[in-house]
């Protein structure tokens, strides 16, 4: 892994950006895989900033709640819309469909649309124990697109967004694990020490689906940008 840590969540989002930008400007078809939450926001302010031409870009994204249709404000296909995608001229755009009640014949909709349109650069943020996507801790390293159970620590994260606990959604469509090991690139991105010890976790913990993100030691070609509180349990800086 390639382990950059900088001053804070603007020089991660500025260098993230110019990777993805980078990677944009490489290909004359280019597909993105793209996360939402409040790691990536600083990125797409400044894609929707600085306007690059996107017109030969796919983007794919990780996830999507079950049960929140796309003008739902929490939704990832609300949220994506707001931040991304109305601003810029992607070719195409690929969320999973939350509110398809076939959970199987949805997950195998967004493999095959995967399959199609593997990311060449996949974009992650990482969760306090260590998710990535919705794969929690002890979900399978094989699995694909699947309905995730939110586990209890994740639910609560994210009940900040919501109006109350009770309005969080338990359930998501994520894409798996083995999905995303099958990016080209991944860039992962994570700040504050609350994500101190996942960070650890992935960086310097055996590979185990107890700490999901650890599995990304394996991978041939990952970039980690973080700032100094997410390194701040290092070993090595």
């Amino acid at each position: 892994m390639n382990v950059n840590i900088v001053k804070d969540k603007a020089a991660i989002a500025k260098m993230a950006y110019d990777i993805m930008l980078d990677m944009i400007n490489s290909k004359d078809e280019v597909t993105l895989g793209l996360a939402t939450g409040s790691s990536p926001e600083g990125i797409y302010e400044l894609f929707r900033k600085n306007k690059p031409n996107v017109s030969h870009v796919t983007t794919v994204n990780l996830d999507e709640y079950i049960g929140l249709d796309a003008e739902h404000d929490q939704s990832y296909a609300y949220f994506m819309n707001k931040h991304l995608f109305h601003h810029l001229n992607f070719k195409q755009t690929f969320l999973p469909n939350g509110m398809n009640s076939d959970f199987a014949g949805e997950c195998a909709h967004y493999d095959e649309i995967l399959e199609e349109n593997t990311p060449d650069l996949q974009l992650l943020g990482i969760g306090n124990n260590g998710h990535i996507a919705f794969n929690e801790p002890g979900m399978s390293f094989e699995l694909t697109t699947n309905v995730a159970e939110l586990a209890p620590a994740t639910v609560e994260a994210n009940s900040r967004y919501f109006a109350s606990h009770d309005d969080v959604p338990k359930t998501a469509f994520s894409m798996g694990i083995k999905s995303i090991m099958q990016a080209k690139e991944i860039l992962l991105i994570a700040s504050g020490v609350g994500k101190a010890e996942a960070i650890k976790g992935m960086l310097e913990g055996p590979v185990t689906n107890q700490m999901p993100a650890s599995i990304l030691q394996q991978h041939p070609k990952v970039t980690v940008i973080i700032d100094e509180d997410a390194a701040s349990l290092l070993s090595k800086k």
